[in-house]
């Protein structure tokens, strides 16, 4: 067989000059921070886990940086980038930098937020530089379109990072820790600085992986779970009794379902993992009338 050569990753030279070329400006509205620094992409294939003959998914591919490094390890890459322009170039920028493997990608055009299917074999890993501005609603749309994910890896702003990641009763502990919670383990996986960006962030960046596990129940939706988990954090510092009491129908109903669950009243939602908010869930539903407002 042939021998291949391994892509040639993109550095801050070759990126300024793509930019310059195509007259990209980065935007703060879609969140565009272009990584121009070859050993972070590496570092970020590496800590996801993705091998060779994995068909991955990157969101926001920018001019191509991640994208060659996940090539680099043999993945197959399926990239959706909302820029046109964008979208429009990588595929000479792989064809380019990466000519041997470039019949393993392939770009959508669209965007992730509202995408309802992605071409080509079903994705198993996830692994992006997510932007700053849609990186929670972004993660939690794929990880319930897309059964077929099985681990993956986010670059985010690091304090979305310490939310995703934090567990029940810490301060971070929140509505994206919890929805996260119902799809997979999720951890912390390092710190990213300001350097290896163009242009540089405001912000520090972290790392987040995140392993996939089975829904935790299948005696109610995911719809209704997060609906409870919407209404205990709605109002933070209410207990649990008081933040449920529209969506269960009244203060007394929210009650006997806490009780039900095993759950105090005057807790709050800070202090419950997924599983509890499962059992309240199940514990709503079980009246006769189920919570109002159920969609």
């Amino acid at each position: 067989m042939p021998e291949t050569s391994a892509p040639r990753l993109l550095g801050p030279a070759e990126v300024r000059e793509l930019a310059a070329r195509l007259g990209v400006r980065p935007t703060k509205q879609r969140g565009q921070n272009f990584v121009i620094d070859a050993n972070t992409v590496r570092r970020i294939v590496r800590e996801s886990g993705v091998t060779a003959g994995e068909t991955v998914l990157e969101v926001g591919p920018g001019l191509g940086s991640l994208t060659l490094a996940l090539l680099e390890v043999g993945a197959e890459v399926t990239a959706i980038e909302i820029d046109p322009l964008l979208a429009a170039e990588l595929p000479a920028t792989i064809a380019t930098f990466a000519p041997d493997q470039a019949a393993r990608f392939r770009v959508v055009l669209a965007d992730a937020l509202s995408v309802t299917e992605i071409p080509g074999p079903p994705p198993r890993a996830l692994v992006a530089n997510l932007p700053y501005n849609v990186s929670v609603p972004v993660l939690l749309h794929l990880m319930a379109l897309l059964p077929s994910l099985e681990h993956g890896l986010v670059m985010v702003q690091s304090e979305v990072a310490d939310r995703l990641a934090a567990p029940p009763g810490s301060k971070t502990y929140g509505v994206p820790s919890a929805k996260a919670a119902w799809y997979a383990d999720v951890r912390r996986a390092g710190a990213i600085g300001r350097n290896v960006f163009w242009p540089a962030p405001n912000v520090d960046s972290g790392l987040v992986a995140w392993t996939h596990h089975a829904p935790p129940t299948d005696e109610v939706t995911r719809e209704q779970v997060f609906a409870v988990i919407d209404a205990a954090f709605a109002h933070r510092r209410k207990a649990l009794r008081g933040a449920l009491r529209t969506l269960a129908g009244g203060a007394e109903q929210a009650e006997a379902a806490l009780q039900a669950a095993g759950i105090d009243p005057l807790t709050r939602g800070e202090a419950l993992g997924i599983d509890e908010f499962v059992a309240i869930t199940v514990a709503l539903h079980a009246t006769a009338d189920g919570p109002k407002g159920d969609s």
